[in-house]
């Protein structure tokens, strides 16, 4: 039994005499498979098996920023290879590659399980998070509109005439937020880095939201106004998606 530990972002090419009817469980972090052709292969989470005799895997990365760590157990001494029979070579030889085949795909899925079983509480705890962090976000948006109005702002856009109600804010700050959530759920299960492309996507999408104040024709104190009620939601609900995001992948 020996353990292999991965730094953050580091890759260990697979040795197939050193792998050869190894089974590996991954103890911290999470590794993923690079398949042959250079293409990134599945995310295994901590507690997920594997054996990558008769696969096409090449390397192993760590997709994370901290340690993550894999334990390596060997059987005792076994034959790796074996003479065929001189009657029917072809036939045993085939029949060795589909005991490899059918031994790879029992070991992906129990690795499969495993992740899919760890996914969900991770992401139910991501959703429940970002709940709160929606309640919050649309409190402040409200509060900070009060205050904007105490203050003389009258929210009036040149469109129709309008004034956006107090009631307008929460509203609209809390679809967004959900939107936010949805995309944080989708990055964690289909990202090998969700927190890192959470945060782009955010700032991409906060960035652009700020162009219809500034399109409006509002006066200026309601264009300041609208401006900073973007910016408020998007101090609350991004830093805690993101550390709820690292919470759960490191």
């Amino acid at each position: 039994m020996r353990t292999l530990a991965l730094r953050g972002g580091e890759r260990v090419a697979v040795a197939a005499a050193e792998w050869c009817d190894a089974f590996g469980v991954v103890t911290r972090g999470r590794v993923q498979l690079e398949l042959r052709d250079g293409s990134p292969g599945p995310v295994l989470a901590r507690d997920a098996g594997f054996w990558l005799r008769g696969t096409g895997v090449r390397a192993l990365r760590n997709p994370g920023r901290r340690t993550a760590r894999v334990r390596v157990v060997t059987p005792g001494a076994r034959t790796v290879t074996r003479r065929p029979t001189p009657r029917t070579p072809v036939t045993q030889g085939r029949r060795n590659d589909m005991f490899n085949m059918n031994d790879t795909g029992v070991a992906a899925s129990q690795a499969s399980g495993r992740t899919i079983r760890r996914q969900r509480p991770r992401l139910r705890g991501l959703v429940g998070t970002g709940m709160v962090a929606t309640l919050a976000a649309m409190a402040a948006a409200t509060l900070a509109a009060a205050l904007a109005r105490a203050a003389g702002v009258d929210f009036e856009v040149p469109d129709g005439g309008e004034t956006i109600p107090l009631s307008g804010f929460a509203v609209v700050t809390g679809f967004f937020s959900v939107v936010g959530v949805v995309i944080a759920a989708a990055l964690l299960r289909r990202s090998a880095r969700p927190a890192g492309r959470f945060v782009w996507t955010a700032v991409s999408l906060t960035a652009i939201s700020l162009l219809p104040p500034l399109l409006s024709g509002a006066n200026a104190a309601t264009t300041a106004a609208l401006l900073g009620l973007h910016l408020v939601p998007a101090t609350v609900m991004i830093p805690t998606l993101t550390r709820s995001l690292r919470s759960r992948t490191d």
